[in-house]
């Protein structure tokens, strides 16, 4: 017994009991799991020390247990915490001058894992020597030796920030503790010492703790080993972005709803579109894969790694751009619903401007050309710019906008006024996940249903929000290819071997390509452009991002092709025809009571009085190689049959019906559609040079 001065003055801390020292780890990760528990990702929440879970030791393979106690403590076995023997041979080596070899038990080295204090830099006289003894022969009392052994390989530092064998091996070898042969221990345990030796002094010192076959090969693994901090092993690296959003705290696991298996499909086929396209075309992309019955998502790709990125860490699956042509479903949905129109309705795909708050509006398609009178399927499934806006001023922007805020597209958070006519060609911001959720609303009848991402989070309520009959209505027609044709010609890459819907978009100065579409089963929404937001190069609405819908399509219905969903009540079905050879006889769906056999374009007597040409914004070119009396500009327009006449620059032209050819000078030239009482209809402005 020690005298009671010596005794307080030496007196350790208190140690911990095994379990207290066991429930108080915290990793320094947080996992993010799939549906089936599998691993999708693993975040370090902690950056001061690199951690896994805890492991027993029955994990930890006998050769690195082996090897441990004979590098750091030979008769662990034997000894009570305390090795005097080998504390005697130490200080008669200090004595005589000689290089001492440290005498620090196994156990004595879990003591200063535990309290900080005794192990603290410098800490080396003879009271912190009394002091450490005494806390290891506490711990020895009331744990026992395994419980030791596994708390040591656990708390032990390896390498640089990397505790505890789990972070070790994985990190350092690619392997779990269990697994590692005898170089490997040999290694792990020739680190003990020095967690910052250089390679050479690593594997020599290995190579004096056990037989190795081969030094200079073990070197090598030693410099492997021992360089850049390397990802753990067993991390699949499937979903950073969503792992970030949803881990928040060191140890913490969630199960989310994701598919590993979908999850891994739509991550290659994302990374082999990008490599394809190559960095000068389109850098990143990203990609959402939803059950259709349950909401729940089952990829979330918000981009892909090891790529051209520029910006990898952004989450272009949660990332605001604008929509371009996806939007158009749901103006057309609507217009059908309140009867304002049917997939045979024809409007005129033809030069069209609109008076605005900043000026005059003027709408093209996406290939610069016109179509002439073409039918609201044709629209839709061509993608038709100047129609969808026609559809626009018979909806209502305010209207729109409300139905598209129903639909879960929580960006549009500005009235109607504010989007304009643009509104109808996705001049909105929306994310690639609200894409997903309004056109998984299309295959359910119109009802919108929260998407899940976490396995515990509640089922939502699914909420109507379109009607069924305009829903299944504006799906046909998105499943249609030969309406598509007329964009997209016949054999495009949003054709499958099954039904499908899906639409495609591009946003100004091609910034954004958009591929959504569904099957009866599945919804897949696939974004391709920049993070950074500048434009892409030769990208077009079908090779983009519709290559990866596709492939995650096909891939998806491998077992089972996608069915068309059961046609609901209040439709009907007729043949149609249309005049003049508009397009072809077919048969076609109207809601209950509102069919039409026969379809023609409205004669221009029956059309809102405007001026057809010049377009507003065109500039002419006067030719010198031309004679001056050949060149002329022919005014014309369109529903002038009550005595409406043309004015340019304050002079009358006559009667609009006329069409009268003219030669303005060079310069801006406004010209005017007035009626009778002197009223402007319309307007344009062109520039003669």
């Amino acid at each position: 017994m020690l005298p009671v001065g010596i005794s307080l003055w030496c007196l350790p801390p208190s140690m911990p009991s095994y379990a207290a020292t066991r429930s108080a780890w915290r990793p320094s990760e947080a996992w993010l799991r799939d549906r089936n528990g599998r691993l999708l990702e693993t975040v370090r929440i902690n950056f001061q020390v690199r951690r896994l879970d805890w492991v027993p030791l029955d994990h930890i393979s006998p050769a690195l247990q082996q090897a441990v106690i004979a590098s750091e403590d030979k008769r662990f076995a034997a000894h009570n915490g305390v090795d005097w023997h080998g504390l005697a041979g130490s200080a008669w080596a200090a004595l005589h001058g000689h290089s001492a070899r440290g005498a620090s038990t196994i156990t004595m080295q879990l003591a200063g894992f535990l309290a900080s204090q005794l192990d603290a830099p410098g800490a080396r006289s003879f009271r912190d020597k009394l002091r450490q003894i005494r806390a290891a022969r506490a711990i020895e009392a009331h744990w026992s030796k395994d419980q030791i052994l596994e708390a040591y390989l656990n708390l032990a530092s390896f390498r640089g920030e990397t505790q505890g064998v789990a972070a070790a091996t994985r990190s350092l070898f690619g392997k779990a503790p269990d697994t590692l042969g005898q170089d490997d221990a040999l290694l792990m345990a020739a680190l003990l010492p020095s967690p910052q030796a250089d390679p050479i002094t690593v594997a020599r010192r290995a190579c004096r703790l056990g037989k190795v076959g081969d030094c200079d090969t073990m070197i090598a693994e030693a410099e492997a080993m021992t360089g850049a901090t390397r990802r753990l092993a067993d991390d699949p690296g499937l979903a950073p972005h969503l792992a970030y959003d949803l881990l928040r705290a060191p140890g913490e696991t969630v199960r989310s709803t994701l598919d590993l298996n979908v999850q891994a499909m739509a991550t290659s086929a994302l990374r082999r579109q990008l490599l394809g396209l190559g960095g000068d075309r389109a850098r990143d992309g990203a990609v959402v894969v939803v059950d259709n019955a349950s909401g729940d998502v089952l990829a979330y790709v918000g981009g892909v790694s090891g790529g051209n990125s520029t910006a990898p860490a952004v989450d272009n699956a949660d990332a605001y751009r604008q929509a371009g042509s996806t939007l158009k479903p749901f103006l057309y949905g609507q217009a059908i619903e309140r009867g304002f129109l049917t997939p045979a309705s024809i409007l005129d795909d033809s030069p069209v401007q609109l008076d605005t708050a900043s000026g005059l509006y003027v709408p093209k398609d996406y290939d610069h050309d016109f179509k002439g009178p073409v039918s609201v399927r044709t629209a839709l499934a061509g993608s038709l710019n100047v129609p969808a806006v026609r559809a626009l001023l018979l909806d209502g922007v305010e209207d729109f906008r409300d139905r598209l805020w129903d639909m879960g597209y929580r960006g549009l958070t500005e009235d109607g006024d504010y989007y304009g006519y643009s509104l109808a060609l996705g001049s909105a911001e929306v994310t690639l996940l609200e894409q997903a959720q309004a056109y998984r609303a299309l295959e359910d009848g119109g009802r919108v249903l929260p998407l899940r991402l976490r396995a515990d989070d509640p089922t939502g309520e699914r909420r109507a929000v379109m009607s069924p009959a305009a829903a299944w209505m504006v799906a046909d027609m998105m499943s249609d290819p030969d309406a598509r044709a007329v964009t997209f010609g016949v054999d495009s890459a949003l054709r499958l071997p099954f039904w499908a819907a899906a639409k495609t978009g591009t946003s100004k100065a091609m910034r954004d390509n958009w591929c959504i579409g569904f099957s009866d089963r599945f919804t897949v929404a696939v974004w391709v452009g920049n993070a950074e937001g500048d434009s892409m190069t030769r990208v077009s609405g079908t090779s983009g991002a519709a290559p990866v819908w596709r492939e995650v399509m096909l891939a998806l219905h491998r077992d089972r092709p996608g069915a068309q969903p059961r046609m609901p009540m209040g439709i009907e079905r007729r043949t149609v025809r249309f005049s003049d050879g508009v397009e072809p006889s077919r048969s076609e769906y109207f809601l209950g009571r509102t069919g039409q056999s026969d379809l023609i374009e409205a004669p221009a007597a029956a059309r809102r009085p405007r001026i057809v040409n010049p377009v507003s914004g065109a500039v002419y070119a006067l030719d010198p190689d031309i004679p001056i009396d050949r060149q002329r500009i022919r005014l014309a327009a369109t529903g002038a049959v009550s005595g409406e006449h043309l004015r340019m620059d304050a002079q009358d032209l006559g009667p609009a019906d006329d069409s009268p050819m003219v030669l303005p000078g060079p310069g801006g030239h406004h010209l005017l559609l007035v009626d009778t009482s002197g009223k402007v209809i319309d307007r344009a402005f062109f520039t003669v040079r």
